[in-house]
This record gives C-alpha cells, sequence and structure tokens, in this order.
C-alpha cells in the first residue's frame, strides 16, 4: 500500500511545482483500489497537484471525507466533475453529485480489503479515520483528530496493533502514546510538529505534498 499526500499547508517536493495550501488530502493505493482520503480546500490545487504527480482523479475508486470543514471537503465539488460512479464514505446523509455514491459512514467497516474506517467518533467536530493493513502493520490514517488522538487510536486498534500515525493531530500533546509507533507524520493542522520531530527523530516522517509513503 503507498500513501501519497497530495494536499497540505507544505510541499514536500518544492521542485515539482507543487502548491501548498491550508487543507489535507491524501491518495491511497493498493493493488486493488485507490482511495482519496479528504480533498483540501481548493479543487483547482487539488487537481494540480494531483496532475504534477502523476496522479489520474479519474483512477479513484472510492472518496472519504473525515469531517465536514472546508479545508477537507473544499475539493470534493471538482473531484465530482472528473470520476464516474466513484463510492463517497461521509458523516452525512446529502450528495448533491450524480457521480457520487453516498454511503454512511456512522459504523466501522471495511471500505477495501485493507482498509477500513473507523466510523463516526465523537469530538468537538465529529470525524471518522481510516485504519490502514500494510505491509509493516496497521496505520492511522487521520483529518484533524477532532475526537482526541488518544480515542481515534483506541477506536482504530480494535483492527489489530497500531504501528503508524499519518495526518493532522491539532493541538495534541500528549507524546507518550507516541512510544509504541514505528512511525510518525504529522500534517496540516498539528501545532507541535516540531516537539514531535525533537523527540522522536527516529519515527518522524515529514508531511508535505508530495510525500509518499509506503505502508
Amino acid at each position: 500500500m503507498r500513501l501519497t499526500i497530495v494536499y497540505d499547508n507544505t510541499v514536500y517536493r518544492p521542485n515539482r511545482d507543487l502548491k501548498p495550501d491550508w487543507g489535507f488530502a491524501c491518495l491511497l493505493e493498493t493493488t486493488q483500489d485507490t482511495v482519496l482520503f479528504d480533498t483540501g480546500a481548493q479543487g483547482a490545487i487539488l487537481l494540480h497537484n494531483m496532475e504534477r504527480l502523476a496522479i489520474d482523479p479519474g483512477d479513484v475508486d472510492i472518496i472519504v471525507i473525515s469531517h465536514e470543514h472546508g479545508d477537507h471537503k473544499g475539493g470534493l465539488e471538482a473531484m465530482a466533475r472528473h470520476v464516474h460512479h466513484v463510492d463517497l464514505f461521509e458523516l452525512t446523509t446529502e450528495c448533491p453529485y450524480p457521480t457520487l455514491h453516498l454511503h454512511s459512514a456512522e459504523e466501522p467497516l471495511s471500505l477495501t480489503e485493507k482498509i477500513w474506517t473507523t466510523g463516526r467518533l465523537e469530538g468537538v467536530m465529529d470525524e471518522q479515520s481510516l485504519v490502514l493493513r500494510g505491509e509493516k502493520g496497521w496505520c492511522v490514517l487521520v483529518g484533524c483528530s477532532h475526537p482526541g488522538v488518544k480515542n481515534i487510536l483506541h477506536a482504530a486498534g480494535k483492527q489489530g496493533d497500531i504501528v503508524g500515525l499519518v495526518g493532522g493531530f491539532h493541538g495534541f500533546d500528549t507524546f507518550s502514546l507516541l512510544e509504541t509507533l514505528t512511525y510518525v507524520c504529522p500534517c496540516h493542522c498539528t501545532r507541535y510538529t516540531e516537539k514531535i520531530e525533537k523527540l522522536y527523530p527516529h519515527k518522524y516522517i515529514p508531511g508535505g505534498v508530495g510525500q509518499v509513503i509506503d505502508l
């Protein structure tokens, strides 16, 4: 399984004309499925970055929206114009785009053979996260961690032992929770990225548009 960050506040590979912006999106690729997790804030930037990374939006099979904030959902309309008959997993009951087929993400369920959603987790903003089964073990992919990193890891841990954490952590500062992980990639809204890197230099993976992580 390969994870490619396609929308983030920073750029990991600036030499490829990639654009940073406040928001988050990443692409998950397995041998059988291509899943887009979140869509960033602006569709034009999302599509630009995907083009520069040689990613065809039409190859996406599934779209997952972590929560209803615009910096994670803003590019959905643009994606809807570039896909056909794609399954959408979201914490809402309405979808105005005929090319997307909305599925409830209220409960934990399997999206593909190797990708699960935690279902709705309550927080300042309710949110879902993805649990990914890679060759290195289970990884959790988060949008903004509004329900709290501890609660997300607990919910995700029902699938198996978690070895990785990728995404936005907001104000998360209970750094001891990262002790048992093999790798961590803080992105987007994470407030204490430098602290995490300092405490866990051997676990830390920098985020940014263009970062690729083989799971």
